[in-house]
């Protein structure tokens, strides 16, 4: 859920606080959870949930609207205090993001964020802050975006005397969208590209989500055309790498799978072969049936 209050400035400006949705860094850590195309987001794609934020949703202050083509969301935010590295212990050259636990709220208590994308061609709605998955071939979008998160002391490690030094969290990504539809039978196509590096401090890893390092990721599905206006099926691809740097090597994932729509995004079933790699460990498959509907 979202609290809080938001002040129109004009027509197209807007000023909010509270528990709020308008994440910098990209298009997917902006995602909404109702129209993906992928069974699930790309996990390393909401870089800040349970670091700095609660479930993607930081206690801050927000500036969103647009300026012709051009949207932006910023947002100046409370970090969070108990946070998923909360047990971490700070090494020599190893960062534990608990900055705002262990060096206090005046030094690493807030964070910053930011997402600009220029629409090409038709315009999405910026009333909410959730960015679509998949369009369906409803409309013919080509956006190029580019976002940071900014957390100075977001991260803790101990200097060569053992004391505690803050190190700043910074992330930033560039990203390209299209949707559109394909000839006269309700075909469409959906494709989206990101390259993010992430710099959560000196050898930062958790778990197998969040690690310094970089990360390209890209999805592409198509929906079959069809007479049936309410039958949509949909096949798509998902491809990511990303660089680790405390152990100097690459994770992989590619995802095969496909879309049933029932009634659109409000009833559909997914289903998803997926292939890990991480390091040097065994790659992992898993191959998922899941079915959504909402109302």
């Amino acid at each position: 859920m979202t609290y809080g209050g938001q002040w129109s400035l004009s027509n197209d400006h807007a000023v909010g606080g509270g528990l709020h949705y308008w994440n910098g860094i990209s298009r997917l850590n902006n995602q909404s959870t109702l129209n993906m195309l992928t069974l699930d987001n790309n996990r390393q794609s909401w870089a800040t949930i349970g670091l700095s934020d609660q479930f993607a949703r930081h206690m801050g202050v927000y500036f969103k609207g647009k300026f012709d083509r051009l949207q932006y969301r910023v947002a100046i935010n409370e970090a969070l205090t108990n946070s998923l590295d909360v047990n971490g212990i700070p090494a020599v050259d190893d960062a534990t993001y608990n900055g705002r636990e262990i060096l206090g709220s005046k030094d690493a208590g807030k964070n910053y964020a930011g997402y600009f994308d220029y629409h090409f061609l038709d315009q999405e709605s910026n009333f909410l802050p959730y960015k679509v998955g998949s369009y369906l071939g409803g409309k013919e979008v080509f956006n190029i975006g580019a976002g940071f998160f900014y957390h100075p002391n977001g991260s803790v490690s101990l200097d060569d005397n053992n004391d505690f030094q803050g190190e700043d969290v910074a992330i930033f990504a560039v990203d390209a969208f299209y949707d559109a539809p394909v000839g006269d039978k309700g075909a469409a196509i959906t494709a989206y590209a990101t390259y993010q590096n992430n710099d959560y401090g000196t050898n930062f890893t958790l778990g197998q989500t969040y690690e310094t390092g970089s990360m390209l990721y890209g999805h592409v599905g198509y929906v079959l055309p069809s007479e049936n206006t309410n039958l949509k099926i949909q096949p798509y691809l998902s491809l990511s790498s990303r660089s680790i740097d405390a152990i100097d090597d690459n994770a992989t994932r590619y995802g095969i799978g496909g879309n049933l729509y029932l009634s659109g995004h409000n009833s559909k079933i997914s289903l998803e072969y997926s292939n890990q790699k991480y390091g040097n460990l065994d790659a992992v498959g898993t191959l998922t049936l899941q079915a959504m509907i909402y109302l």
